[in-house]
C-alpha cells in the first residue's frame, strides 16, 4: 500500500490510540524514536488537532504483537518520557520475527498451526483497538511493516495506519539517505577504536583487526573510520623518537568493506611494509567483507550455512575476523594479532545530538501524515528533489543499499592511508 492519504481514516478531532514496537537488531536510536513520537503526539494533543490519546508497548517487536503482549504507558509517566532521548537500547524490547515466514512462528510457538501471522497481528491490533502502529526498526522490520500494512489495506480496509521509523547503524535501506543511529554508531565505534588501538604497544609486530558491523554495506566501516582519524588528529602525537608516539602506529593501515575489491596477498605485500617500518598493522574491515569467499569454500566442502529466520548468514557463526586473523597473519610475519569487535558497543549507544534531531523532525513529520491518514516510512527520500522527509511509500522500501565507495571523502582517506 503506498503512502497516499486514506482519507476515511484521517484522525484530526479524534482519540487516537497510538502502538509502538521496536524490531530487529539494537540501534542507537530505538529510545528516542520512541520519546520523539510520543512528544510530538502529546503535543498534537495540546494543539487540539486529536481530543484524546493512548500509548500501547507491544513488548519484544512483533513477538509482542503475535502474543498480544503488551503495556499501556500511562498519563502519569508521559511528562517523564525525553528521559529516552539519552538512553540506549529499547525500552520495550527487541525480537527477529518475520510476520511473512508461517513455519518460524509456528515452531517458535508465537502462533498456532495453521494460523496466517499477518493475520494474528492483523487480529491482535483490531481487537487492541490500535488507530496507529509506530515499527522502529531497520529494512526487515519495515519491509515486514509494509506487509502487515498492505495486509491490513486489503483484509481489514486500512483500520490501523502504520507508521515505520527506520533505524540501522548500516545505513543501507533504499530511498532513505540517512538512517537513525548510524552516525551515532559510527562515532562510538571510533571511540571503542581509540582505546584499543592502544594495544598496538603490547607486543612486537602486532596485528590489530577492527571488525565494523555492516552485513552487506561498507557504510558503517568507512564512517567509523572517518571517525576515528578525527580524533586521531586532535591527539598531541609529535616528532617524538619514542616508536609508538606518533600518528603512523595509531592509524588505519588498511580499511575493507564488501564494496570493495581487493586481494588479499596484494594488500599483505603492502602492509607487510607497514609493519616492517611503523612496527604494527591496524585494519578496519566490515563483517560482511570476505564473506563470499568463506561462504563458497564452506559450501564446497558440505558443509550447512546457518541463516536466520529472514534468511540471512550468521556473520557470528561464519566469523569473518577469524578467517582474515588466520590468513592475514601468515602473510605479513604477524607475532601476535587479536580481533575486536567494535559493534555491540557502537549499536547499544544513546543516539548523539545528530540522530536525535534527526529523528525528530522525522517523528514529527510522522506524526502529521498519520493524522491525515497516511502510511509510510519515515525518512530522507532521496529520490526526491532535496531529500524531503516523508512518509515514504512502504513498496519502495528495501535493503542491501550499498555504500558509494566513489565518494571524494572515501577515496580521498584510501590514499592518505596508502591504499591506493
Amino acid at each position: 500500500m503506498s503512502a497516499v492519504s486514506l482519507s476515511e481514516h484521517n484522525l484530526s478531532h479524534k482519540h487516537v490510540n497510538v502502538a509502538f514496537l521496536t524490531a530487529g537488531g539494537l540501534a542507537p536510536c530505538l529510545s528516542a524514536s520512541m520519546a520523539q513520537l510520543v512528544q510530538y503526539w502529546i503535543k498534537a494533543l495540546e494543539n487540539k488537532q486529536i481530543t484524546g490519546l493512548s500509548f500501547r508497548c507491544y513488548l519484544g517487536g512483533y513477538k509482542g504483537l503475535l502474543i498480544g503482549e503488551s503495556v499501556m504507558l500511562p498519563e502519569a509517566e508521559w511528562a517523564g518520557i525525553d528521559a529516552l532521548n539519552h538512553v540506549g537500547g529499547s525500552p520495550i524490547g527487541n525480537s527477529r520475527v518475520k510476520l511473512t515466514n508461517a513455519t518460524d512462528c509456528i515452531q517458535r510457538g508465537y502462533v498456532k498451526d495453521g494460523s496466517t501471522p499477518l493475520e494474528v497481528a492483523s487480529q491482535q491490533l483490531l481487537a487492541d483497538e490500535v488507530h496507529v502502529l509506530h515499527t522502529i526498526g531497520g529494512d526487515d522490520t519495515n519491509t515486514q511493516a509494509a506487509m502487515l500494512s498492505d495486509y491490513l489495506y486489503k483484509q481489514h480496509g486500512g483500520k490501523v495506519l502504520v507508521i515505520g521509523m527506520p533505524k540501522t547503524i548500516d545505513n543501507d535501506v533504499f530511498p532513505i539517505l540517512q538512517t537513525f543511529g548510524a552516525q551515532t554508531a559510527a562515532e562510538q565505534g571510533a571511540l571503542f577504536f581509540a582505546n584499543v588501538v592502544n594495544e598496538c604497544t603490547a607486543n612486537p609486530r602486532m596485528l590489530i583487526l577492527h571488525e565494523v558491523m555492516g552485513r552487506d554495506s561498507g557504510y558503517l566501516t568507512a564512517q567509523t573510520a572517518k571517525e576515528y582519524r578525527t580524533l586521531l588528529a586532535k591527539q598531541n602525537l609529535g616528532n617524538s623518537s619514542l616508536p609508538y608516539h606518533n600518528k603512523k602506529a595509531r592509524d588505519i593501515h588498511a580499511i575493507w568493506v564488501p564494496e570493495l575489491d581487493f586481494e588479499l596477498k596484494e594488500e599483505a605485500a603492502r602492509l607487510t611494509k607497514v609493519l616492517d617500518t611503523v612496527g604494527c598493522v591496524n585494519v578496519f574491515f566490515g563483517e560482511g567483507t570476505g564473506v563470499k569467499s568463506i561462504l563458497a569454500d564452506m559450501e564446497a566442502r558440505g558443509e550447512v550455512v546457518p541463516r536466520d529466520a529472514f534468511g540471512h548468514v550468521k556473520l557470528d557463526k561464519i566469523n569473518p575476523g577469524k578467517y582474515f586473523s588466520e590468513n592475514l597473519a601468515k602473510l605479513i610475519g604477524a607475532e601476535k594479532t587479536i580481533v575486536q569487535k567494535s559493534g555491540y558497543f557502537a549499536r547499544s549507544a544513546a543516539a548523539n545530538d545528530f540522530d536525535r534531531e534527526l529523528i525528530g523532525l522525522c517523528a514529527k513529520e510522522g506524526v502529521a501524515a498519520a493524522i491525515a491518514g497516511n502510511c509510510g516510512c519515515m525518512g530522507q527520500d532521496e529520490d526526491k528533489e532535496g531529500h524531503p522527509i516523508r512518509a515514504i511509500e512502504f513498496e519502495r522500501i528495501k535493503g542491501g543499499k550499498p555504500f558509494d565507495i566513489s565518494q571524494a571523502w572515501f577515496q580521498e582517506m584510501l590514499k592518505e592511508i596508502g591504499q591506493c
